[in-house]
Parts: C-alpha cells; sequence; structure tokens
C-alpha cells in the first residue's frame, strides 16, 4: 500500500476479532484492537508486536455511544486517521422466542448493531476527510434463521441492510464496505455453544462438519483472509456485498 493505514478491528481479544487483527497487522496496517477490557487486548496487541507489526489495545464498550468516542479519537491520535473499521464486535444470549428476556434481546441488538451504528459513524468521520475507506461489518449464517437465536439472526440480517446503506451513503467519498457473513467457525464462542447443547466440542465440530460441503468447519483464519481483501486497495470496486464464508453457498 501506498503509505501505513490504521484499522480498528472490534471485539479483538479473541477469536475471528484476534485473527483478521493479526492479519491485517501483517499485511501492513498499524491495528487498533478494541474490546470491552483493555487488559483482554494483550495477547493479541503482543502477538502483533513480536512479528513486528504496530498496535495498541483500547477498552471500550461498543454499545456506549461516550466510549465510542473516546475510543476513536486514542485510535487517531496515537496511531493516526483510522481509515479502516471491522466491525467484529458480538455477544450470544441465544434462547428460545418464549424464553428470551428483554435484556437477551437488548444486550445482543445493543452490541451488533447499535455498536456497529456508533463505531461506523465515528470512524467515517476520518474516512471521509481522507477520501477513502474499507468498512467490513461481521454477520453470519444466522442472518438467514437459526432456532434459538431470534436476537442474534435479527441482528446479523440488520447488519446486511446497514452494510449496503453505508456503501451507498459513502461510496462517492472513496469508502466501500462490505460484510462477511461466517458459517461455522472453531471459536471459544462455538465451543461455549457445544457446552451448552451437552457435547463435546470435537464431536460437535464433527457434526457440522458433516453438514459442510468442503467437509470442514471454518477457521478464525479464513475469515481473516476474507476480511484482508476486502479491506484491500484492489477491493475498490466490490462494496454492498455480503460474502457467505461458510464452505459452500447459502441463500
Amino acid at each position: 500500500m501506498a503509505q501505513a493505514r490504521t484499522a480498528i478491528v472490534t471485539g479483538a481479544a479473541r477469536g475471528i476479532g484476534a485473527a483478521v487483527a493479526k492479519r491485517l497487522a501483517k499485511d501492513g496496517f498499524a491495528v487498533a484492537v478494541i474490546d470491552l477490557d483493555a487488559a483482554s487486548t494483550q495477547d493479541t496487541v503482543t502477538a502483533i508486536e513480536a512479528e513486528g507489526g504496530r498496535a495498541i489495545g483500547v477498552g471500550a464498550d461498543v454499545s456506549d455511544a461516550e466510549q465510542v468516542v473516546a475510543a476513536v479519537a486514542e485510535v487517531a491520535e496515537k496511531l493516526g486517521p483510522p481509515t479502516v473499521l471491522v466491525n467484529n464486535a458480538g455477544v450470544l444470549r441465544d434462547n428460545l422466542l418464549f424464553k428470551m428476556t428483554d435484556s437477551d434481546w437488548d444486550t445482543v441488538i445493543n452490541v451488533h448493531l447499535r455498536g456497529s451504528f456508533l463505531m461506523t459513524r465515528e470512524v467515517q468521520k476520518h474516512q471521509t476527510e481522507q477520501k477513502y475507506g474499507r468498512i467490513v461489518n461481521l454477520s453470519s449464517t444466522s442472518a438467514l434463521g437459526n432456532r434459538g437465536q431470534a436476537n442474534y439472526s435479527a441482528a446479523k440480517a440488520g447488519l446486511q441492510g446497514f452494510t449496503k446503506t453505508l456503501a451507498i451513503e459513502l461510496g462517492k467519498f472513496g469508502v466501500t464496505a462490505n460484510a462477511i457473513a461466517p458459517g461455522f467457525i472453531a471459536t471459544d464462542m462455538t465451543a461455549a455453544t457445544a457446552e451448552r447443547v451437552g457435547a463435546s466440542f470435537e464431536d460437535f465440530k464433527k457434526g457440522a462438519a458433516a453438514m459442510i460441503p468442503v467437509g470442514r468447519v471454518g477457521t478464525p483464519e479464513d475469515i481473516a483472509a476474507t476480511a484482508s481483501f476486502l479491506v484491500s486497495e484492489e477491493a475498490g470496486f466490490v462494496s454492498g456485498q455480503v460474502i457467505y464464508v461458510a464452505g459452500g453457498p447459502r441463500d
């Protein structure tokens, strides 16, 4: 790339977010690793620095407007104007509809949807000033519907509409917006789901792999590779798209 750009990855203390942050650092970006607690970002930051990359950890609740404003300001001051944003922060509060509480619903919608909105609204100021930007939102195959995930499915489907609108509004400023919709990815989050349903993680992964055309479950690095392309200079004519990274076709 012509110059070192700054990328923000939310929910990057572990899992998909950590893999994306490490990949973007390898691609030459200075990376701000954002998660709820700054201390939790240290492993990701240390891993990036060990490879010769540049990174800082920032603690912020992405669903809190004041914390988002402060976090983005800190990133701009320490690393330079952030022109790349990966909205990955997410939580699960799975339950069947009749058991789902108000809190289960609000927590998931606030982190995924409100969080992505607040982060994007703040970062786009820098992107439009620089006349360049890349936004990647993490959706999910659950956007197509998934038993026990009315809240998560609604949030992930909402992110797809949000992405397409960003592409329309921000395109004239040289900013693209795309979404990645992962299928089954082996992470702490899916391990926790296996535990909750009383299955060993290995059996859970085998069961999932049996239904995936390529015959395996995904890794965080699979998602990071797709994010790497979408935030690249070469992806400047790809915008408003939802890419299912799920080992097979999804509608």
